[in-house]
C-alpha cells in the first residue's frame, strides 16, 4: 500500500510461546553461539528505541559478546545494537571515525572530484542495501533497481549517519534526487554550503527560434522489414525489393486465425529480441513491454547516435519527443497471460500509447515536450510537423520525431480485409489499374531535428532541411474515411507557403499512395492541381510511394516515406516505384503534369538545391504534408576553429593549425564484452577508402555515449586501425579498472629545445595557452619565450634556469589544457620542484597568467644567483644518505629508491666519492645551481614577495614540502619553503596510493616521474 513501516527480526524471547516450553534446551543451544533469550522487558525497551530512531530494518538479539565467535566480518557492524552500552559506544566510535574520514576526504577535493567520490560512496551504499551483484549505473533510478520505501528510509538513515556533523538530509531526499548521479550532485551542493533541500527548478533560457525558421534533419534511424538500419533500407530500395511475405517468416505472434489465413504482410524480424538491460528495464517489465515501445527506444537511440549526439549527454536538456503510435495489438496478447496483481503496473505502462513516447524521455532524461500522436496513417508525419513547430517556437532545442507499427494479432487485419481495404494478392499496386487496396507492414523510423541555425553553428552533418510543413482535416467530407481532394490541396498549399518556395520548384513527391481505387486518383489530381502550376512538360512532378516495397506501415508510414525521400535527395537517385504496369484509367495521365518513377530515376538537373515533398493522410481525415530541401555545405556559415583563440604573435613561430596529425584515437565502448566486440565489427564494416578517419574518430569520441566496457585504439592510418579493430573483435583486450586520475608535473632538467613544437603547430588549444604564456613572458622579460624554446639550435639558452622554469610552466599548462579539451582532467596533482607551480595552476590555485608570471620571476631570481654548487642522485635509502651528509650538503629530494643531494661543489664531490667507495651508485645532475639548498637563501625573501594571490586547490594538490595533500591556499611563506626544503617525492607517491590514484599521467617534456613513481609505489600493483 506504500505505507511506512519497520521490519524487525527478533531473536528468541523467554517467557512466551514454544521457546518457554523448551526453555532449558533452547537456552543451551543458543549459548553455543553466544546468544541468550530476550526477556520481555529487554524486548519492550528495544522496540521503543527502534521506533524512536525510525530504523527501517533491524535485528534484535541478546548476545554474550565474550562468548560470541568473532570470526564473521559483520560482527563489528552489529556490536552496538544490543543493550550493552560499551558495545554501543564502540559502534558509535567506529561510525564516527568512518564519517569523519569521509567528510575530511570530501573537503579536500574539488567540486568535480567531490562529486565523483560521492558517487563511489553512494554506489557502495546501494550495493549493500539492495544486495546488488555489481555496481549500478549512476543514472539508473533507485526504484528501477528495486528500491522500496523501506529501503529509501534506510538509505536516508545511512546518509544522516555519514554526514551527521555537516547537515541533515530530508525524508524525501531519495524521491527528490532519484538516482546516484543526481543525489551525489545534491550532496556535493550541501557540502559546499547550499541550504536548499529540494532541487530548484532551473530557470529556463529565453525562448529561441522564430515562426519562419527552417529546421534541419541531422540524424535518422529505422527498423523496417528486411532493413535493420538506414543503410540496409536504402540498399533494398535501390534494388527494387518487394518485402511482402505470406505470413510472418519468424513464426512469432501466430494465433489460430493467423495460422489459418497466413495474411500477407511486410514484417520486421526479431520483435521478440530486446536488450532490456541496456535500457535498465527489468526482465518482468520487458516481457510486458509492447514491441512498439521497444522499437521506439532502440531507434531513438540509434537516431541520436547517427546525428553524432551522445544520448546520455542529453539528460536534463530541452529535447522533445514526438511519436506516432496507433496500434494496440499487444494489449490482447497480454490479456491472455491472466491476472497477476504484482505485474499490473507493468501491464498498464507497457501497452499504453502515452507511455511509448514518455518512456523515451524517461530513459534519456529528456525534459522537453513528449507527445504521442495518433492520427492513424498520418501519425508520424504529424509528429514531425509538431516537432518542427516546437523548435520554431522555442519550446525545444532538439527533437526526435517518427512513428512505429507492429502487427501482433489477427483481429485488425481481419477487420480490414472484411472491409475491402486490403489487396487480395498482398501487393500495393499504387496508381495502377489493378489497384485493389494495400498490404499491412510494420516498422519504426525516427529522425532528429534541430533549428537550422543551431545545426550550422554546431557543425552538424545536415541530411536535409524541412522547408515547411502543414496539417489539416478533411472536415465534413463524403465520409469519415473517404479522402477529400480539396483538403489535400489546401494542406499542400499551406506547406508550400510556409516553405516559401514555388510549387514548380519541387521535383519529387513521395505520395501517400495506398493503392486504392478511389484514393489514388483523388491524391494525384489534388497534387497535380497545386504542383502543376507553372510547370513545363519537360519538368513533370515525379511521384512514387514506398508502400509498393513494404506495404502500409500505418503510424510509421509517413516517416518511412520521409526517410526514403531524404536519402533520394542526398544521393540524387529516386528508387523504382513497384507494381506499376497499366496506369489507372480513372486519371487523365496525358493531361496531368506528373510521371510515376516506374524505373530508378536520376534526379532532374537543377541549378538549386533539390526539393521534394511527402504526403501522409490519416484514415480519420487528418492530412499532413512536408516540403524538404537538400543542403549544400557551400551555404554553411564559416566556423571559428577555436572560440577566443588569439592570433599568433607576429614574431612567433609560423602556425600550421589544422595540419595532419600523426596519430588519432578511436574510443569504443559498450555495456558488455560481447557488445564491444560487435561494435568493433560494425566499425570494420564501415571502413572504406572513402571513410574520413578523423571525422569518425571525433564522432566516436563526442557523439556516442560511453559505457563501462571500453577499448581505446590509437592509430595512424587505415591499416593500423583495421588491425586493432580486429584485435578487439576477437576479444583480445586487457582491462583494468582505473581509479582517480593523477597528473605529475615534471621539474627542471627535463627540458629540451623544440619540446611541444609539433603540438603548438597542430593543436589550437595547446597553442592558445602557449600564446597566453608568451604574452606574460614578453611583458616580464621583453623577449620571446617561443624563440628560446623553438629557435635556439644549440639549446644552450634553455638550460639556463631563468628560461627553463617559465618554459616548463608554459609547456605543462598547455598540455593540461589540451588534455582537458578531450575530457581528461586530474583528480590529484603533484609537481616536482618548479613543476609544482604548474600543478598549482592546474588545481586552480591561481590562473595561468599568474602562474606564468610567478614561474618567470622564480626562474629569474634563481638564475640571478652565482652559478656553482652541485646536485647528484645517490641510489641509496634516505636514512643512509641523511646519516652520511656533510656540512653544507643537504638532501634536496627524497625520491624513494634514490635521493638527490645538493650543496657546494667541494663537499658534494667528497660525499659522492665516499659513496662510490662504499659501492653505492651515484650520478651527477646537469644543473646550473644547487637547488633546494642553503645556496638559495639570498633570493628567498624576494621569492616570497613574488608569490601570487592564491585560493585553495580545486583538486587534491599533493605538496612538495610535506608529501601530503595541501590544505588551504599556499601563500608566499609556503613557496619560500617549497624552494628551500627537500622535495618529498616518496611521501607524495604514498599519498597518491592512499588517494586511490589508478591512472598516473606525467605532464612534461618526457617521462621522468612516472617510472620513479611506479618503482616506489607502496602496493604490488602500480597504477597505469
Amino acid at each position: 500500500l506504500g505505507l511506512p513501516g519497520q521490519a524487525i527480526a527478533w531473536g528468541a524471547w523467554s517467557g512466551v510461546g514454544e521457546v518457554e516450553e523448551q526453555r532449558e534446551r533452547m537456552a543451551m543451544r543458543l549459548a553455543r553461539y553466544g546468544e541468550e533469550l530476550i526477556t520481555p522487558e529487554q524486548g519492550t525497551r528495544a522496540l521503543a528505541r527502534l521506533v524512536r530512531e525510525d530504523v527501517g530494518t533491524s535485528v534484535v538479539a541478546s548476545l554474550d559478546w565474550s562468548a560470541l565467535p568473532l570470526r564473521a566480518p559483520w560482527i563489528a557492524e552489529v556490536m552496538g545494537r544490543g543493550e550493552d552500552g560499551s558495545a554501543a559506544a564502540r559502534e558509535q566510535q567506529l561510525a564516527g571515525e568512518v564519517a569523519d574520514q569521509l567528510l575530511r576526504r570530501l573537503r579536500q577535493l574539488g567540486p568535480e572530484q567531490r562529486r565523483d567520490e560521492l558517487i563511489r560512496f553512494l554506489t557502495e551504499q546501494l550495493v549493500q542495501i539492495l544486495r546488488l551483484r555489481s555496481a549500478p549505473s549512476p543514472s539508473a533510478g533507485f526504484f528501477e533497481l528495486g528500491m522500496d520505501s523501506l529501503m529509501a528510509v534506510e538509505l536516508r538513515n545511512r546518509l544522516n549517519r555519514a554526514f551527521r556533523d555537516a547537515f541533515v538530509v530530508s525524508n524525501t531526499v531519495v524521491f527528490d534526487h532519484p538516482d546516484i548521479a543526481r543525489l551525489a550532485e545534491h550532496l556535493a551542493g550541501k557540502l559546499a554550503g547550499a541550504s536548499r533541500e529540494k532541487p530548484r527548478a532551473r530557470a529556463l533560457p529565453a525562448l529561441r527560434g522564430s515562426r519562419d525558421e527552417r529546421v534541419a534533419i541531422v540524424g535518422m534511424a529505422c527498423r523496417f522489414p528486411g532493413a535493420p538500419d538506414v543503410e540496409a533500407y536504402w540498399a533494398l530500395l535501390r534494388s527494387g525489393a518487394d518485402l511482402v511475405t505470406r505470413g510472418r517468416p519468424d513464426g512469432l505472434f501466430v494465433d489460430a486465425e493467423t495460422e489459418a489465413s497466413r495474411p500477407f504482410g511486410a514484417y520486421v524480424e526479431g520483435l521478440d529480441r530486446f536488450d532490456a538491460g541496456f535500457f535498465r528495464i527489468a526482465p518482468v517489465e520487458a516481457e510486458l513491454l509492447d514491441p512498439q515501445q521497444r522499437m521506439l527506444l532502440e531507434t531513438s537511440w540509434a537516431a541520436l547516435e547517427d546525428a553524432g549526439i551522445a544520448p546520455e549527454g542529453l539528460r536534463g536538456s530541452r529535447t522533445g519527443v514526438y511519436g506516432g503510435v496507433c496500434g494496440h495489438d499487444y494489449e490482447a496478447l497480454v490479456a491472455t497471460l491472466g491476472d497477476d496483481p504484482s505485474t499490473n503496473l507493468y501491464r498498464t505502462t507497457g501497452i499504453a500509447a502515452s507511455t511509448a513516447v514518455g518512456r523515451i524521455a524517461f530513459s534519456l532524461g529528456l525534459e522537453g515536450p513528449a507527445i504521442t500522436v495518433d492520427t492513424a496513417c498520418s501519425s508520424s508525419l504529424v509528429a514531425l510537423h509538431q516537432a518542427a513547430a516546437a523548435l520554431r517556437a522555442g519550446e525545444a532545442d532538439l527533437a526526435l520525431a517518427g512513428g512505429v507499427n507492429a502487427i501482433l494479432a489477427s483481429e485488425a487485419t481481419k477487420l480490414m480485409a472484411d472491409a475491402g481495404m486490403l489487396a487480395a494478392d498482398g501487393r500495393c499496386k499504387t496508381f495502377d489499374s489493378a489497384a485493389d487496396g494495400y498490404v499491412r507492414g510494420e516498422g519504426c523510423g525516427m529522425v532528429v531535428l534541430k533549428r537550422l541555425a543551431d545545426a550550422e553553428a554546431a557543425g552538424d552533418r545536415i541530411l536535409a532541411v524541412v522547408l515547411g510543413s502543414a496539417v489539416n482535416q478533411d472536415g465534413a467530407s463524403a465520409g469519415l474515411t473517404v479522402p477529400n481532394g480539396s483538403a489535400q490541396e489546401r494542406v499542400i498549399e499551406e506547406a508550400l507557403a510556409r516553405a516559401g518556395v514555388d510549387a514548380s520548384s519541387v521535383d519529387y513527391l513521395e505520395a501517400h499512395g495506398t493503392g486504392t481505387e478511389l484514393g489514388d486518383p483523388i491524391e494525384v489530381e489534388a497534387a497535380a492541381s497545386v504542383y502543376g502550376r507553372g510547370r513545363g512538360p519537360d519538368h513533370p512532378l515525379l511521384i512514387g510511394s514506398v508502400k509498393t516495397n513494404m506495404g502500409h506501415l500505418e503510424a510509421a508510414a509517413g516517416v518511412a516515406g520521409l526517410i526514403k525521400t531524404v536519402l533520394a535527395v542526398r544521393s540524387g537517385v529516386i528508387p523504382r516505384h513497384l507494381h506499376f504496369e497499366r496506369p489507372n484509367p480513372r486519371m487523365d495521365w496525358e493531361q496531368l503534369p506528373v510521371r510515376v518513377t516506374s524505373e530508378e530515376t536520376p534526379w532532374p538537373e537543377v541549378d538549386r538545391p533539390r526539393r521534394a515533398a511527402v504526403s501522409s493522410f490519416g484514415a480519420s481525415g487528418t492530412n499532413a504534408h512536408v516540403v524538404i530541401g537538400g543542403y549544400t555545405e557551400e551555404g554553411r556559415p564559416p566556423r571559428v576553429e577555436v572560440a577566443g583563440h588569439p592570433s599568433p604573435h607576429p614574431n612567433a613561430i609560423g602556425a600550421r593549425i589544422g595540419a595532419p596529425r600523426h596519430y588519432r584515437l578511436l574510443p569504443l565502448s559498450a555495456k558488455s564484452e560481447g557488445a564491444l566486440r560487435q561494435l568493433a565489427g560494425l566499425f570494420q564494416k564501415t571502413l572504406s577508402e572513402e571513410t574520413p578517419l578523423a571525422d569518425m574518430a571525433w564522432t566516436a569520441g563526442v557523439g556516442r555515449s560511453h559505457f563501462l566496457r571500453r577499448a581505446a585504439l590509437v592509430f595512424r592510418d587505415r591499416p593500423s586501425l583495421e588491425e586493432q579493430l580486429e584485435v578487439v573483435r576477437q576479444g583480445i583486450v586487457s582491462s583494468q579498472a582505473a581509479g582517480r586520475v593523477a597528473f605529475l608535473y615534471t621539474g627542471q632538467g627535463s627540458q629540451w629545445v623544440g619540446m611541444g613544437r609539433d603540438l603548438y603547430e597542430t593543436e589550437p588549444v595547446f597553442r592558445a595557452v602557449m600564446d597566453r604564456c608568451e604574452k606574460v613572458f614578453r611583458a616580464e622579460r621583453g623577449r620571446s619565450l617561443l624563440q628560446i624554446m623553438y629557435e635556439d639550435p644549440g639549446g644552450r639558452q634553455l638550460d639556463r634556469t631563468e628560461w627553463a622554469q617559465p618554459a616548463l610552466f608554459a609547456l605543462e599548462s598547455s598540455l593540461t589544457a589540451l588534455w582537458a579539451s578531450v575530457g581528461v582532467r586530474p583528480d590529484i596533482v603533484f609537481g616536482h620542484s618548479v613543476g609544482e607551480v604548474a600543478a598549482a595552476a592546474a588545481a586552480a590555485v591561481f590562473d595561468v597568467e599568474a602562474g606564468m608570471r610567478f614561474a618567470t620571476r622564480r626562474g629569474a631570481l634563481m638564475g640571478s644567483l652565482p652559478e656553482g654548487g652541485a646536485m647528484a642522485a645517490v641510489f641509496a635509502p634516505a636514512d643512509r644518505v641523511r646519516d652520511a651528509l656533510r656540512e653544507g650538503v643537504e638532501l634536496a629530494a627524497d625520491n624513494g629508491l634514490h635521493q638527490v643531494v645538493s650543496g657546494p661543489e667541494a663537499p658534494v664531490g667528497a660525499l659522492l666519492k665516499s659513496f662510490e667507495e662504499d659501492g653505492i651508485r651515484v650520478e651527477r645532475l646537469r644543473t646550473s645551481h644547487a637547488f633546494h639548498s642553503a645556496l638559495m637563501e639570498p633570493v628567498l625573501g624576494e621569492l616570497e614577495a613574488a608569490a601570487p594571490r592564491a585560493s585553495a586547490a580545486a583538486v587534491a594538490l599533493v605538496s612538495d614540502v610535506s608529501g601530503s595533500v595541501l590544505e588551504g591556499a599556499p601563500d608566499g611563506a609556503y613557496w619560500r619553503r617549497q624552494a628551500r626544503e627537500p622535495v618529498q617525492f616518496a611521501a607524495a607517491v604514498r599519498t597518491l596510493a592512499e588517494l586511490e590514484a589508478g591512472l598516473v599521467l606525467e605532464i612534461g617534456p618526457h617521462g621522468v616521474l612516472g617510472p620513479m613513481a611506479a618503482l616506489s609505489w607502496p602496493h604490488t600493483q602500480a597504477p597505469t
